[in-house]
């Protein structure tokens, strides 16, 4: 039952990391498609993340699959995608785009409950953010799928957002993190918070703010494709929050950069 041991003292505890440090925990974004999954599992990676939805077929007995939208088909279902995952020693993040995959994917994982002795989050967007106009997954249905089958599972959960090279980008207002946390703080769960690379300097207060309301939330910086931050936004972050609270889900190069300026061994 690992589910809910802090995600820093697992990898701590199984000597794959070397101190309480969030930046020290490397990611495998999008590992849907079978190749990409087998990718992940020969990486070096901690924790592999992977989109979870139904197929656009809408036939009431289909299964969860793995991709990403606009994609809404793959080679690969939840149940070979868990059937892998549970062979190595890796930490799992499904992340959820609608509340109709939840359901049938938890059942799923009821099923290999007893092979997952490792980290699982549980991520959706809840909420709206900054420039977000993607749709929000209702909150309480979600939670409450999710806690029922597995109350003590990580919930990694975001607001949408949106970014733009040619405007001023707000970041994340005093309404949302307060409207996040007025969700948050009925859970008994641990909490991580994933926050946009490119908005998080302008919103270092409302995020301190956000992570002071109890020991069980962390943030999981993230960044888009082809979003615009820089190294020193990242060691901003680094310089004013608690290095036990915040991982980074970061690209390359970026991610290599921001490693080497921190001082932490990069496996390529």
């Amino acid at each position: 039952r690992c589910w809910h041991e802090n995600i820093l003292e697992y990898f701590l505890r199984n000597s794959q990391i070397t101190a309480e440090d969030g930046a020290e925990i490397t990611w495998y974004h999008a590992a849907n498609h079978k190749a990409q999954m087998n990718e992940a599992l020969k990486s070096t990676a901690h924790m592999i993340e992977a989109d979870v939805l139904l197929p656009s077929d809408g036939s009431e007995h289909s299964q969860p699959i793995m991709a990403h939208p606009p994609e809404t088909n793959s080679d690969n279902t939840l149940q070979e995608w868990l059937t892998e995952v549970t062979k190595s020693n890796k930490g799992i993040k499904l992340d959820f785009k609608s509340l109709a995959a939840v359901e049938p994917s938890m059942m799923l994982l009821e099923n290999v409950k007893r092979h997952l002795r490792r980290p699982v989050w549980i991520n959706a967007d809840i909420l709206p953010g900054p420039n977000g106009n993607s749709k929000v997954i209702d909150a309480k249905p979600f939670l409450d799928t999710v806690t029922f089958f597995f109350p003590d599972v990580t919930f990694s959960l975001g607001w949408t957002t949106g970014w733009h090279p040619e405007k001023v980008n707000e970041g994340y207002s005093w309404t949302m993190v307060k409207e996040m946390e007025y969700i948050c703080n009925e859970l008994s769960q641990p909490v991580t918070f994933p926050v946009r690379a490119a908005l998080v300097r302008q919103s270092c207060s409302q995020l301190l703010w956000l992570l002071k309301q109890s020991n069980r939330y962390s943030l999981t910086i993230w960044t888009g494709k082809n979003d615009n931050y820089s190294i020193e936004d990242l060691l901003y972050i680094r310089d004013h929050f608690d290095k036990k609270q915040v991982f980074y889900d970061i690209l390359e190069p970026q991610n290599h950069e921001f490693k080497q300026a921190i001082g932490i061994k990069v496996n390529l």
